[in-house]
């Protein structure tokens, strides 16, 4: 299998599968979207990587003795139609990495990273990743099925947290969360983020 380690050599404008992105071996971070190549944002900044941390934390804690697991980025998630049962790396165009999520069918999971939806994804808004996580993201995140999606903002000290309906199949934004709040998410209520904690910042 030939490998492509340029990005130039690609047609930005064209439409490339998961079969594609295996051939690829690139400096930059990449994700897929529907086909589509976007570039992620240069590597994150300590309020973001400490954040993470801080919520990972949380996630490790909470369900390091249950069945469901938590994964950090870089951690490949493969998106696709729901209507199928069974699909072939050409047929998948989506490849998202997010910043943190927590997958409770172990049947998803293999060496690769995750085939299908995560139950509950967590990104963090940086400045140049703002407009993907909450349009693009949001979308791709709501027609795959992810049952909850929370975006955090560092600068705001803040969280909204997003339920997929099951009657409409779209996401409604059931808390925003800030400052001192305890975060509770819909899918796991005995899991309790302090976000005094997550958001205390000690660097100087």
């Amino acid at each position: 299998m030939t490998k492509t380690t340029d990005l130039s050599k690609l047609d930005l404008n064209g439409t490339y599968s998961y079969a594609d992105y295996l051939t690829w071996q690139f400096d930059d971070a990449i994700e897929l979207i529907k086909g589509k190549i976007m570039a992620m944002s240069p590597a994150p900044g300590s309020e973001h990587q400490r954040i993470s941390w801080q919520i990972s934390g949380s996630l490790f804690n909470f369900f390091k003795h249950k069945d469901c697991r938590a994964f950090a980025a870089p951690f490949d998630v493969r998106l696709y139609d729901r209507k199928k049962s069974i699909v072939a790396n050409q047929e998948i165009f989506s490849v998202v990495q997010p910043d943190l999520c927590v997958i409770c069918d172990k049947t998803k999971i293999d060496s690769k990273g995750c085939l299908g939806s995560p139950d509950w994804i967590i990104e963090i808004l940086s400045a140049g990743n703002s407009k993907k996580d909450m349009q693009i993201k949001y979308q791709l995140y709501q027609e795959s099925g992810v049952k909850e999606y929370w975006l955090v903002y560092p600068y705001e000290k803040a969280v909204h947290q997003f339920v997929l309906s099951q009657e409409t199949e779209k996401y409604q934004l059931l808390n925003m969360y800030a400052g001192e709040d305890t975060a509770v998410p819909q899918l796991f209520p005995d899991c309790r983020i302090d976000l005094r904690e997550v958001f205390e910042n000690d660097i100087d």
